[in-house]
């Protein structure tokens, strides 16, 4: 084994281990600040319930951090394995892990009929799945919408994710797909990898990723993936 190869195996083995070990930890955190506070209901002080919740928000935080550096770190590894994926089923499978939000929000997700490709399917799962949340989190619009397209340029097929938010200006465009790179402060939930990941996985599987956006008229992130031959 050549010394880079190497360096990147030991890499991947300690980020195995370091998020394996610390997941039991945070579980711990987690599980016992709820324990406390159903066991203490209406007990415990006004400040000492805000200290409480403010343990269980940083525990869902890490928890939530610590499963996008693995999903992050794990966009790439190894050889690709790619197989006929049935992009409906993969939309249908986002949609289902990002239904909450989209009732909370009364959002509308359309798409038009979507080819099958050469691909992962979970990996492409957690690309729409981060796509359509980003789109219904960032929006400031009443009722957001989202529509979700594509079109063949051959050999490939373009995807695209569409809109109605406030859109990006140009000069921060190329910034969102850095890994913690983050346009908007902590009123909006995320960790600054949602994006980052998509543009990793998607070039794991040979194609690209790009946005395409103008303020004021919404955004449309697009990306690239091959022909199911």
């Amino acid at each position: 084994m050549r010394p880079q190869e190497r360096d990147r195996a030991e890499f991947e083995e300690f980020i195995s281990m370091a998020a394996h070990d610390l997941r039991e930890p945070l579980r711990d955190v987690a599980s016992f600040s709820q324990l406390l506070a159903e066991t203490y209901a209406g007990r415990l002080d006004p400040e000492a319930g805000v200290f409480l919740d403010r343990i269980r928000d940083g525990a869902a935080r890490m928890q939530s951090l610590l499963a996008d550096v693995v999903d992050y770190w794990a966009a790439g590894a190894g050889e690709p394995r790619f197989s006929r994926t049935n992009m409906e089923a993969v939309l249908c499978q986002a949609l289902l892990s990002a239904d909450k939000q989209i009732v909370d929000r009364t959002a509308t997700v359309t798409h038009d009929p979507l080819p099958p490709v050469m691909g992962d399917f979970e990996p492409l799962t957690k690309v729409l799945r981060h796509l359509i949340r980003n789109a219904i989190e960032y929006c400031d619009a009443p009722s957001p919408r989202v529509h979700i397209s594509c079109r063949q340029a051959d050999p490939d097929w373009i995807f695209s994710v569409q809109d109605n938010g406030p859109g990006i200006d140009p000069a921060f465009q190329e910034r969102v797909f850095g890994a913690f790179k983050r346009l908007h402060g902590r009123e909006h939930p995320g960790n600054g990898l949602g994006l980052a990941f998509c543009k990793k996985a998607i070039e794991w599987h040979g194609g690209r990723m790009w946005l395409e956006s103008t303020p004021g008229a919404g955004s449309t992130f697009c990306f690239s993936l091959p022909d199911a031959h």
